[in-house]
Formats: structure tokens, C-alpha cells, sequence
């Protein structure tokens, strides 16, 4: 009997599945959550608990990128996803529903700025939009971005963020179109945007895969004052940022800041049906009044994915939940701070805003370490790709007191159990590392 076979008529077994993923889907990944300490084939998932197949369970601290804000199987969107299915499918693209018209109504009066709606089935396709957008509406092509940004795999947006993944596959575009700056630097963005005409300044508006480094107070009202000053649309991408994660339903808002686009993903799913969302200013979106067929998307909108959209924007936009939210905030942050006042040489960094918390180490390679030991410890935490010395850290908005006590307890543990352990430096450790395959970190 072959493991598919096996897979098909019993309960699934971990290692039929990882041999199935290995040699048909994505043989690499498996071999990288291997060396960190085996990987999870997920089974039984509910709020902030993701299970094994096997029964061994973490605490979700990387939710999908955002995806799980409002937990695994919120029974609140499982309603509204249930009751849906009851009459809708996905729609026809072609033509105005009434589940579409209401998301893309709620969702224009909560962004600042925003007079239009448009809607794909996920982050990169909404990123791609936006960035044609800008171009439509500028009659320019050039797209000026972070270093180290991440703003999806498919097309324009592959181009427009980290350099060596676009470059793997031959998508990065030509320079004099597809410029790049370090996030957070003014000076080098003002000398971009001087260079030549530009049509949009892309950033998310804290860089996730770089390790959430924090913008500067005053940075992202400045890129607003350049990309007036230059002719050039500003498109804040709130992939992973938006939709409650860092106090309001936007993270742009906590500046005050108005973009002429604002992209959104992830977490609007509810981790039920996929939908993401380019939410276009006035200009941006004056095609929409001009050519209803210039973009084209058969799952964007779909209705079902609509309903559930809108009961995401229910419980995030809710008093409670943003109450909720800065509270967890104020006890990340008094728990993983007293993690670095006794561990200053190795947690050297908590960077946060709200939920969205990166921490940073003194090795190189910390973050990788972090995932490993948090694994092991019972919780799931990804370290941040292009800094890999940063540990991508993403409670949920939801989260009780006693869930967050529990976490913070469980990272306390494995810190010092590292550090008492000796393992930082042995030959073990080292081996582990050095098996761990995909792009270099990123300076």
C-alpha cells in the first residue's frame, strides 16, 4: 500500500503525510521545519491551539502571517460562513451582488482616503492591482519600494519586493522601474523620488518578513509629504499590519496618515474563505468609472468570502476587542521586556507596535534558534526571513489573560533552558543550522 493509499483510508499518520509533502509539494520546506525540530502536519485547530496529527499541540504565535487574528475556527465566522453557504456560492465576477456591495461600502467608510473597493482572492493579486493602478492614474511605470520587503509572489508585486526571490525566478523588472530604498530612511527615498518620475511609493507599513522593524515617528508622514511633493501615489500595504494588529483597524492611522491606496489580506478571511481587498482613493480608482473590464478577477469578491469579510470587520472594529488589544499589548510588553532585562545579551531588541512585536537577537541567526526552541516548548513562532536574527512574534487579538500568561510563561522557560542548556555554539546546534536551506538573511 502506498502512503497516499495509507493517507486516504486511515487516520493520517505525521510521516506518510511529511513523505507525501517532500516528494510531490514542497520538498525544501520540509526539509528546513525538519532540521528545526520536525515540522507540524496540522489536525485539530481552535482559537490560538493548532494540534499535531500525533495530539501534540503549540500555541499559535504566527497565525498565518495575520491570517488567524480572530483565532482558529472563530465559531462567530464559522457561523456567518455556514449561513452563507446556505444561499451564496462565489457569484459571477461579471456582475454587482449584494454581498460585494456591502464589504466594499463597510470597507471604504473605515479607511480614511479610501472611494473604492476592489477585491481578489489574495495579497499579492491586490498588490499587483494597486500597483496598476498607480501607474493608470500617474501615466508613469516606476515603483520605489523597501529593501527586504515583502508584498507577495505573484507578479508586479514579486517584482517590487525582495530582490533575490524576484530574481530566482527571473521576475525582477528592469531598475529604471523597480527601484529600492532602506525602509526608513528619508533622505534615501527623497533622492529616489528626485531621480526620475515615479508612480508609487510601495511599502508595508511595517516591513514583516524584515523583522518588523519599527518605523521612526514622523517617517510615514514624511513619505506622504514626498510622494505629494513628487507626483507619486503612496500604497500602504496592511497585509500583515491592518485590520487591528497594531491598536487601530489600520496601522497608517496611528500617524494620522492618509495613503491613495491601501491594501489589505489575510486576516480579512478569517482564516475561512480567502479574499484581500485594494482599497483605492478617488484618483487611484478613476478607471473604475471608465472601464469596468480593466481588471478582472473570477474568485475576488466571492460572495461567501464576502459574508465572512464582513463579520472579520465586526468583531475587529467591536470597543471590546480593541480594548482587548491594548490590553494584551501592555502585557507582551511588560513579559517580553522582563525576558530582556534578564537576558540583555541575548534578547537584545523588542520592537513593537501593539500585536505586531519582532525580537531581535544577538546571534545571526537567533530568530532560526528562537523558532527551534519555541517549537519544542510548545509554541509555534516564525523567524523573520530576511533577518534572521528576528523572531516574527504575533499574538492574537483575542487572546484571554491566562493564554498570554501561559505563552509568555513557556518563552521564559525556553529562553533560560537555552541559555542554561550550552547549546548556543555546540556542534548540534551548528549542525542544525547549516541544514537549514533557502536565501541568505538580508543585511
Amino acid at each position: 500500500m502506498s502512503p497516499s493509499d495509507a493517507v486516504a483510508t486511515t487516520a493520517p499518520d505525521r510521516e506518510e503525510v511529511l513523505a507525501l509533502a517532500e516528494r510531490y509539494l514542497c520538498p525544501d520546506r520540509v526539509r528546513t521545519f525538519r532540521a528545526l525540530g520536525g515540522g507540524i502536519v496540522m489536525g485539530r485547530r481552535e482559537g490560538y491551539r493548532i494540534h499535531d496529527v500525533d495530539g501534540r499541540s503549540w500555541w499559535d504565535l504566527h497565525l498565518n502571517g495575520g491570517v488567524f487574528n480572530l483565532g482558529h475556527r472563530n465559531p462567530e465566522l464559522v457561523d456567518a460562513l455556514t449561513s452563507a453557504l446556505d444561499e451564496l456560492d462565489i457569484g459571477n465576477h461579471h456582475f454587482p451582488s449584494l454581498e460585494r456591495a456591502l464589504l466594499a461600502e463597510r470597507l471604504v467608510e473605515l479607511t480614511p482616503g479610501a472611494r473604492y473597493a476592489v477585491f481578489s482572492s489574495g495579497g499579492g493579486e491586490a498588490v499587483d492591482l494597486a500597483l496598476k493602478s498607480a501607474r493608470r492614474a500617474t501615466g508613469r511605470r516606476r515603483i520605489v519600494s523597501a529593501a527586504g520587503s515583502y508584498h507577495g509572489h505573484t507578479g508586479l508585486a514579486l517584482a517590487a519586493g525582495d530582490r533575490h526571490t524576484a530574481q530566482s525566478f527571473l521576475s525582477d523588472g528592469p531598475d529604471e522601474e523597480f527601484v529600492q530604498v532602506p525602509f526608513d530612511d528619508l533622505a534615501a527615498l527623497e533622492l529616489a523620488l528626485a531621480a526620475a518620475p515615479t508612480a508609487a511609493v510601495l511599502l508595508e507599513t511595517i516591513p514583516a518578513t524584515l523583522g518588523f522593524p519599527m518605523p521612526s515617528p514622523g517617517y510615514l508622514a514624511a513619505v506622504r509629504e514626498l510622494c505629494d511633493a513628487h507626483g507619486a501615489l503612496y500604497v500602504a500595504d496592511e497585509v500583515q499590519t491592518g485590520l487591528g494588529r497594531t491598536g487601530p483597524l489600520w496601522a497608517v492611522e496611528r500617524e494620522g496618515v492618509v495613503p491613495d491606496v491601501l491594501v489589505t489580506g489575510k486576516g480579512l478571511s478569517g482564516g475561512l474563505y480567502p479574499i484581500a481587498a485594494t482599497l483605492l482613493s478617488e484618483r487611484a480608482g478613476a478607471w473604475l468609472e471608465d472601464d469596468g473590464w480593466a481588471n478582472v478577477s473570477t474568485f475576488g469578491g466571492a460572495e461567501v468570502g464576502c459574508r465572512v469579510a464582513r463579520a472579520v470587520l465586526d468583531v475587529t472594529t467591536r470597543v471590546s476587542t480593541r480594548t482587548r488589544v491594548d490590553t494584551l499589548a501592555r502585557t507582551f510588553a511588560q513579559g517580553l521586556g522582563a525576558i530582556a532585562a534578564r537576558h540583555p545579551d541575548w534578547l537584545v531588541e523588542v520592537r513593537q507596535a501593539g500585536l505586531v512585536i519582532g525580537l531581535r537577537f544577538a546571534h545571526p541567526l537567533g530568530g532560526l534558534v528562537m523558532t527551534t526552541v519555541l517549537h519544542e516548548a510548545g509554541v509555534w513562532a516564525m523567524f523573520a526571513d530576511f533577518d534572521r536574527s528576528v523572531l516574527q512574534f504575533k499574538p492574537g487579538l483575542l487572546m484571554t489573560d491566562g493564554e498570554a500568561a501561559e505563552v509568555i510563561a513557556r518563552v521564559t522557560a525556553a529562553v533560560d533552558g537555552l541559555l542554561d542548556s550550552g547549546l548556543l555554539g555546540s556542534p548540534e546546534l551548528a549542525e542544525r543550522l547549516g541544514a537549514i536551506r533557502g536565501p541568505d538573511p538580508r543585511p
